[in-house]
């Protein structure tokens, strides 16, 4: 129970120390127009409170992402703990506040045309492509859960729950922003936040005590923990995810310095979500062994049931399903808002066209693959996204350390974090199923060698920036 506490008040001292400092290396100005206040629109841009904002942005980023992943990363056992401390404090929330405060400093920019100003302009159609493409495979996986689920609880067919599903994703990513996902996200952001208290709050009663990081549980069932880790629990440390959906309320920030409480904030929010799970799940099931076979017989969905059931009674296993239904809906349907975002903004280069029908128009694109992919199984699905997520968040990490490069300014704290999850990614595509299946070993010395190139170049665009810093101070004496 120690490392458990002990991790969850790294996690405030983070939020309550860190992002001071990342802030004041960003530089916030208050004075300066907000995108929401400029660009009002009664759609995408309108102000809201940084409150609200906040719940939007957790249920946004979160939604069944820190309780599946976390329950899944659990298999690890308390290794777990330590990885989304170390992994929310200094890179997740890091990347998403990049994300969103550079997104507000572009008048409201999505992801793919922030990374084309700082990485350049192939560099923003791969991520285009490469970040539409996740959205889509995003919501079409959690759809089909939800779907499923609703259809075992209701007399509808499968067909049926998608279609009502899909319904209510048009609404909202048609309706202006502060018609649904304005006013219910809060309330299930309420519920999310409610359900992650009230489990670890029940853990401190157990019988079985959580447990802590020792020598002896360091590496469960000599399972890698690295990269394996790091691609496991993403939503909880670093998500690629989130750079995706951060623009979307960066376009209804009042002022920039609500930034850090919406950004960072939400990512420690979340973090804190993911570590009680994962707590939860290694200590309820008695340990990796127990939760493995758990997983087994009813995957995570069942595993979530049974602790909230247990461990809540009747309103345990109410909000159990509310959660496995509601929680990954209200992730794809932000999804295909923020596929459509991009979408409207890649096609503007060529149409020049900005009207709400237009915009509203390029909600069909995105809708029509995610409702056929849909109905294929999940898991297939599922197995694609966490790469690519975490390729997207290592870019958004990198698009940060150059902007901070260019301006002068600690640009580590950027650089640091993309080094090591340039690491993670480039080992894990030739190691995983999905990827190449190479032998472990041969799979490490390839990611740190692809590491160790993508360092050198980090090393001579910071030797170029010196050096033109040199040559301008040379000019003006």
């Amino acid at each position: 129970m120690v490392t458990f506490l002990f991790s969850l008040l790294l996690l405030f001292f983070g939020y309550a120390f860190y992002s001071k400092f990342v802030e004041r290396v960003f530089i916030i100005d208050d004075n300066r127009p907000t995108p929401a206040n400029t660009k009002n629109d009664g759609m995408d841009f309108m102000p809201i409170s940084w409150i609200k904002g906040s719940l939007i942005q957790l249920l946004n980023i979160a939604g069944l992402g820190p309780i599946f992943g976390a329950i899944l990363g659990a298999l690890y056992g308390p290794v777990a703990f330590i990885w989304i401390v170390i992994g929310a404090i200094f890179a997740g929330a890091v990347h998403d506040y990049f994300s969103g405060m550079l997104s507000v400093r572009h008048n409201g920019e999505q992801y793919p045309s922030i990374v084309g100003r700082y990485l350049g302009k192939p560099m923003k159609v791969i991520i285009n492509l490469v970040s539409i493409v996740l959205m889509i495979l995003v919501a079409a996986a959690f759809t089909a859960g939800p779907a499923e689920l609703l259809a075992e609880v209701t007399s509808l067919s499968f067909m049926n729950a998608l279609f009502i599903i899909f319904a209510y994703f048009l609404l909202a990513a048609l309706l202006p922003i502060n018609k649904v996902i304005g006013r219910i996200y809060p309330i299930f952001g309420g519920v999310l936040i409610f359900m992650a208290t009230a489990i670890g709050i029940g853990l401190l009663f157990q019988d079985q005590p959580i447990p802590n990081l020792t020598l002896d549980n360091l590496h469960p069932e000599e399972i890698p923990i690295w990269p394996l880790l790091m691609v496991t629990i993403s939503c909880g440390a670093i998500s690629g995810f989130h750079a995706t959906q951060s623009p979307v309320i960066a376009r209804t920030l009042k002022k920039e310095s609500d930034g850090r409480k919406v950004f960072y904030g939400a990512m420690i929010g979340e973090a804190v979500i993911a570590m009680i799970w994962a707590a939860a799940a290694m200590t309820f099931f008695a340990g990796t062994g127990g939760l493995g076979e758990a997983l087994a017989s009813g995957g995570p969905a069942g595993v979530v049931n049974e602790i909230s059931t247990s461990m809540l009674g009747v309103l345990g296993g109410i909000l159990a399903i509310l959660g496995v239904i509601i929680l990954p809906i209200t992730t794809g349907d932000t999804a295909l808002r923020s596929s459509r975002m991009m979408l409207v903004e890649l096609l503007q280069v060529v149409t020049k066209k900005e009207s709400k029908g237009f915009k509203m128009l390029m909600a069909i694109p995105v809708v029509i693959p995610t409702f056929y992919l849909a109905q294929i199984d999940y898991s297939f699905l599922w197995r694609y996204v966490g790469w690519t997520n975490q390729v997207v968040a290592t870019v958004m990490l990198w698009t940060g350390a150059v902007y901070l490069l260019k301006k002068g300014r600690l640009h580590w704290i950027c650089g640091l974090p993309a080094l090591f999850m340039t690491a993670v990614c480039g080992t894990y595509i030739f190691y995983a199923p999905e990827g190449f299946q190479l032998p472990y070993q041969t799979s490490v010395l390839i990611g740190v060698s692809i590491t160790v190139i993508v360092l050198v170049w980090y090393l001579r665009i910071i030797s170029k920036n010196d050096k033109n810093k040199e040559e301008e101070s040379d000019r003006a004496a």
